[in-house]
């Protein structure tokens, strides 16, 4: 006679069948492989104190990412138990997700950036390639940003008005090597707009694509030696950085950013006192001599 599966196993398949009506195939799988892990680890049995779910988790949540990821599993199945009145529970309370330090974002040294900028221009455009740089860098836009701008939003003073996400409008300023390299494209290479105001186009008058702007970026850089994951964003990472390396106040390079919150833009903040250590570390004597011990 064949044995009844699990009481666990009998759960996980009821919220594998829940799930399956608003989530993809690809999910459920997912949390199907997660709970089948848990299941082993049980033996089937409906065991869910916290104990039982800690050794799981160090069993199966080997690195930060999967530990995060089989947590999130744990927490909407058990939500699931305690709705259909399985458990009187959550012993998923107590359980703590892995710290995730966040990555800060890559940004070019000054020097580096003026290698970008100042070698002979490669490609078939380079008077429009040399004004989108100049522009991403000194207003610190977003591939999307700058492939928006129109000429119309080029203002007087070096502004610029910009379409963020979401659609919201700020005004950023550029600086006026930005100014003499838009100007050499406008007069000697653009090609009119075929519709609309766009200010870069490609040679029959359409609006570049974000992907044109981010294969600009790597022909440069691969160009002039620099590292291959160089993209659009690493210049607006450097702009903000540099920035903050000069003196700029945190509000003031929020505002230039588009960012809605001040948390956001003090991530930057983080890489300068990078720099600054590893600064005080080549240079300082006593530093110097105490790495060395």
């Amino acid at each position: 006679m064949e044995q009844p599966p699990p009481e666990l196993d009998i759960w996980i398949q009821r919220f594998l069948d829940h799930l399956a009506a608003g989530r993809s195939p690809h999910t459920v799988r997912s949390y199907g492989a997660d709970l089948a892990q848990l299941s082993q680890v049980t033996d089937g049995e409906f065991r869910l104190d916290p104990e039982t779910l800690r050794a799981y988790l160090r069993r199966y949540g080997t690195t930060p990412v999967t530990r995060a990821r089989k947590l999130s599993t744990l927490r909407s199945f058990v939500k699931f138990l305690r709705k259909g009145q399985a458990l009187a529970f959550d012993p998923t309370e107590h359980l703590e997700a892995p710290i995730r330090r966040k990555k800060l974002p890559k940004s070019l040294s000054q020097h580096q950036v003026v290698e970008l900028l100042d070698q002979a221009a490669p490609g078939r455009t380079p008077r429009r390639d040399q004004a989108i740089l100049e522009l991403m860098y000194s207003a610190g836009l977003r591939a999307s940003e700058v492939v928006a701008v129109n000429c119309s939003d080029l203002q007087a003073g070096r502004m610029l008005a910009v379409r963020g996400k979401g659609n919201k409008e700020r005004v950023t300023l550029y600086g006026e090597t930005a100014e003499q390299a838009l100007l050499d494209y406008l007069q000697n290479e653009r090609t009119a707009a075929a519709e609309g105001d766009a200010l870069f186009t490609n040679s029959q008058g359409g609006r570049l694509t974000t992907r044109t702007v981010q294969n600009i970026v790597k022909r440069w850089a691969l160009h002039c030696g620099l590292p291959p994951d160089v993209s659009p964003h690493t210049l607006r990472h450097s702009f903000a950085t540099h920035l903050l390396d000069g003196g700029a106040d945190l509000k003031s390079v929020q505002q230039l950013l588009g960012h809605e919150s001040l948390a956001t833009t003090q991530i930057y903040t983080h890489i300068s006192i990078e720099r600054l250590r590893e600064t005080v570390r080549r240079t300082h004597p006593r530093t110097q001599l105490e790495s060395n011990r």
